[in-house]
């Protein structure tokens, strides 16, 4: 398979036995056919164009002889110009201070135990970012290079990434300092003026440390979450769980707190299949969406649990699911927010929170098999609605 590629293909073929162009053969150590860099010997590989991230490569005499479909994207430069003209023209690369990058790495000159460049930021014409890297082939370890490889990927994804974490960064510095803030004047306080105060008013000030310090504990507790959803590293410890009890053991921790019984309504409809779940874990999902409905919600939260249709899986038996409905009687969830929801620090109000708490749901539900979504209620609110399978452990099936 020859490598000029987007509609810049060679017009002479390679004749049966005859030398590719820049004398290229197969290459033992790669595996790779004629011209092609990394490509398999009988013809069966990957075509330039189909790679995800650009892909401009040179022969030893510095000539651009493959410029795919995504280095064209990514440079805004038609690979009809590209293929044929010297690298250094074709991409005309500099460094974040100005200086031309192929001046300064040299691939066809300087020492000789060079393998290539790592990924660094690079600027294109008019300023575009474009992260490079490079490789240069050799014959033998210290022998001249015979090509340069070269890959290039935009910089939105990694731009995306860092504003995330530079999000998660600000809303985790804000989230802390009012608690911590409170913690340290209340300690300071009580420390210098112990003898001033009541016993009443000691109990308050420390009551009020203590909440303090279970809401840093929480955010800790949500970010070490977060931490190994993105990962995939959440472990999910099954042991049987009874739904029921467990929404009602909730529902009676918010009635404690100062809520009215009659604002929730619980209903459990038919027998329910024997789960098996984490139930710190599904604790949390259950919290979470509890005390959202509380309070971004108004009137009753009605929580449903019930089975839900059986799901067949490739080649095995169908699964055994239920299902859980909290939805409320508020304003709902804008249609335009229903598709982020589940992201990362979005809010459904102005009343705090760090918009961390159904992204984590989302990763609970989806490490142990379920599905979670959210639509608009009968009653005008926000329904929240997750499925988990049964989940029963192979050696108990």
């Amino acid at each position: 398979m020859d490598v000029r590629t987007s509609g810049a293909r060679a017009a002479d073929a390679h004749a049966p036995g005859a030398e590719p162009p820049g004398g290229e053969r197969d290459h033992p150590s790669t595996g790779a056919g004629p011209g092609v860099p990394g490509g398999a010997p009988d013809g069966l590989g990957p075509h330039p164009d189909e790679l995800p991230d650009g892909l401009v490569v040179a022969d030893e005499t510095g000539l651009v002889t493959c410029f795919n479909a995504a280095a064209a994207r990514i440079t805004a430069t038609d690979p009809a110009d590209a293929i044929g003209s010297r690298l250094e023209v074709a991409l005309p690369l500099e460094d974040l201070d100005g200086r031309r990058w192929w001046a300064l790495t040299d691939p066809y000159g300087g020492l000789a135990i060079r393998a290539g460049q790592p990924e660094r930021n690079l600027l294109l014409p008019g300023g575009r970012e474009v992260l490079v890297s490079a490789r240069y082939v050799r014959e033998r370890p210290t022998g001249p290079v015979r090509r340069v490889v070269v890959c290039l990927r935009g910089t939105e994804a990694r731009r995306r990434t860092e504003r995330s974490h530079a999000e998660l960064i600000a809303t985790v510095a804000h989230e802390l300092r009012s608690p911590l803030t409170s913690v340290k004047g209340f300690t300071a306080t009580l420390l210098a003026k112990w003898e001033r105060f009541t016993d009443d008013q000691k109990r308050l000030m420390l009551e009020t440390v203590d909440a303090d310090a279970n809401r840093v504990t929480r955010l800790i507790a949500e970010l070490l979450d977060i931490s190994r959803i993105d990962s995939g590293r959440l472990e999910v410890r099954r042991q049987p769980v009874d739904l029921a009890a467990a929404v009602r053991r909730h529902v009676q921790a918010l009635t404690a707190a100062g809520h009215t019984a009659e604002r929730f309504l619980i209903r459990v409809r038919g027998p329910l299949p024997r789960l098996w779940a984490d139930p710190d874990k599904i604790d949390q999902v259950l919290g979470n969406l509890l005390e959202n409905a509380v309070r971004h919600g108004e009137g009753t939260v009605t929580i449903d649990i019930a089975p839900a249709p059986a799901k067949p899986v490739a080649d095995g038996p169908t699964v055994e699911r239920t299902a859980v409905t909290v939805s409320d009687e508020g304003p709902g969830i804008p249609e335009e927010s229903m598709s982020r929801v589940f992201t990362r620090f979005w809010r459904g109000s102005k009343r705090g929170g760090t918009g961390l708490g159904l992204y984590i749901v989302k990763g609970i539900v989806e490490a142990h098999g379920g599905t979670i979504t959210v639509d608009r209620a009968r009653g005008g609110g926000a329904e929240f609605r997750f499925i988990l399978p049964v989940g029963t452990p192979a050696y108990l099936a």
